[in-house]
């Protein structure tokens, strides 16, 4: 199974020629918008308490709030540090699971380290697009590691924290895909991806 979703995801990666760069950010931003939803569907066929429990609706991710309406090169900065905040979480994601269960290796393992490679890609691909002589943007993780997950301990804390980090990488990976969309249908004036 995992092996068929290698395969998959490989052929996916393959560039398509004469693909502008904006064309390209958004197929990777859809491409991780699946994935981080297979992610989540793995996590609950796992976790299978999840069908009784949602999370607040709250956001944990939230970007640096703008004074007026932006321009799109400033949505996708916004978004780059909303997308660095998503990738911090995950990586604390794995951390803390890694401490509470060891390193396992089975299909959501798997997929929850193709969705931070892929996430890291987009992370320099929204990089090359948003940079300007004024803007630096960096690609590392924006999260420290070092507080209680969610205001709950122990085990099941950590699997309501984990589940709502799952869906802020879905919320923030459609929102990267919709916002590379309209600067690619700025920037190449075409709809067509």
């Amino acid at each position: 199974m995992a092996e068929q979703e290698e395969q998959q995801i490989t052929g996916l990666d393959t560039p398509v020629p004469g693909r502008s760069r904006t064309g390209r950010a958004v197929d990777l931003a859809r491409l991780l918008h699946h994935e981080c939803a297979h992610l989540l569907q793995l996590y609950k066929a796992k976790e299978t308490f999840l069908s009784d429990h949602t999370p607040d609706g709250s956001r944990i991710v939230s970007p640096a709030p703008v004074s007026e309406e932006p321009s799109t090169t400033v949505q996708v900065q916004l978004l780059h540090g909303a997308l660095r905040q998503c990738l911090g979480l995950l990586h604390c994601v794995i951390l803390k699971e890694e401490e509470e269960w060891g390193e396992l290796d089975g299909d959501y393992e798997t997929m929850r380290k193709n969705v931070r490679v892929r996430l890291e890609h987009l992370l320099h691909s929204t990089k090359a697009l948003a940079e300007t002589e004024d803007t630096t943007l960096e690609v590392t993780p924006d999260h420290q590691c070092n507080e209680e997950v969610d205001g709950a301990g122990g085990v099941f804390g950590l699997k309501m924290w984990t589940y709502r980090v799952l869906l802020e990488l879905i919320h923030w990976a459609d929102q990267a895909a919709q916002t590379l969309h309209i600067l690619h249908k700025e920037s190449e004036g075409t709809e067509e991806i």
